[in-house]
């Protein structure tokens, strides 16, 4: 396990306060390691039940227009872990985009609540609720960035080594266009570290994250790589990342073609052997399409004569490598350090509506 030494962190020391968390990039790379500290400190007063509650009596809107396990989860604890009070929204449970614009609707929910988190598809949704709530918002995802994500990703990874982050290594393995492959070279970046893409040329980054994170590199030191082969992207990394290859919604039209594309990607113990590192690790921030056990799966892989998986092998899932479950885990200590660092401070009341309004 890591050997860092996290600074201890009162929320007020970060300069995010009344800011909202849509993309990586809304913080600077001092309060992305500030968030870092201060997720390592509340998930140790987590463990031992001495949590100040920065967050007592405020109320949060979780407003998800597209479903999720993990991200609901550790919206809904941590806000409850810190005295806070949520409301659940579900695509059917607002008017968001049917009878009213995202823009009117951030407005309402401004005036009612002291937070807003919002998972969805287009981004620019959250960018809207950011720009017209008057309170702090949080991507839970969104079709370009999931940062809440990638901060739980490098938290993890930190936690899983003895080196400083700046010497640590990750290959993201699959389809790299995607919003947790841009998120996480984006956030490797901002941390310093070495992050590869490993991906087929059809579906490399978008040269436009590509530039922006190489930007990120000359100021922090990261090493940045893309190669389309999967032994040479893994070899001699710390941690082996992927994602699935197909997101929910898209036409089965695709799936043939886009699994023909990825299937030399795919994470087994051959893979992992190919890093020639013993102690690298497995990561995914699941669901993950492992086994024939979900609806899914099971509709996929029966395309798929002979094929037992998608984009992870069972074998490699359920391996010791595997710390997908301390992934899924840190999702909730790393969203809690969000909401308190952006919307409460030693007790006092985020900033809400009344600071939109003429004195």
């Amino acid at each position: 396990m890591s050997v860092t030494h996290h600074r201890t962190i009162v929320p007020g020391d970060l300069d995010l306060r009344g800011r909202s968390f849509t993309k990586e990039l809304d913080v600077s790379f001092a309060d992305w390691r500030g968030l870092l500290d201060l997720s390592a400190q509340l998930k140790r007063e987590r463990r031992t039940r001495d949590e100040a509650h920065w967050l007592a009596g405020l109320n949060f809107a979780l407003v998800f227009a597209k479903t999720s396990t993990r991200t609901r989860c550790a919206f809904e604890v941590a806000a409850h872990d810190q005295g806070a009070h949520v409301t659940y929204i579900d695509p059917s449970g607002s008017q968001l985009g049917h009878k009213e614009s995202v823009k009117d609707t951030g407005r309402v929910l401004g005036r009612t609540f002291d937070g807003i988190e919002y998972r969805g598809f287009g981004h620019e949704d959250v960018e809207v609720l950011a720009r017209h709530s008057g309170v702090p918002v949080w991507n839970g995802l969104s079709d370009l960035w999931h940062p809440t994500q990638s901060l739980c990703d490098v938290f993890t990874m930190e936690e899983h080594s003895t080196k400083p982050l700046t010497e640590v290594s990750v290959a993201y393995v699959g389809d790299a266009r995607n919003n947790v492959a841009r998120s996480l070279l984006v956030a490797g970046a901002m941390s310093g570290m070495e992050v590869r893409m490993v991906a087929p040329r059809a579906l490399a980054t978008p040269r436009d994250v590509w530039a922006v994170a190489e930007d990120i590199a000359r100021e922090t030191g990261a090493r940045l790589m893309a190669t389309d082969d999967p032994r040479e992207g893994v070899w001699g990394v710390d941690f082996v990342y992927t994602d699935v290859w197909l997101s929910m919604g898209e036409s089965h039209d695709e799936w043939t073609e886009r699994i023909d594309l990825l299937r030399p990607y795919r994470v087994d113990h051959s893979l992992m052997l190919a890093t020639r590192n013993p102690a690298a690790k497995f990561m995914h921030c699941l669901p993950a399409f492992h086994d024939a056990q979900t609806g899914v799966g099971a509709e996929v892989l029966a395309t798929m004569p002979g094929e037992t998986c998608l984009e992870v092998s069972d074998a490699v899932f359920e391996s010791p490598a595997s710390i997908v479950f301390d992934q899924a885990e840190n999702r909730m200590h790393t969203v809690k350090a969000v909401m308190v660092a952006t919307a409460g401070v030693s007790g006092t009341v985020a900033p809400g509506w009344s600071q939109m309004l003429p004195d």
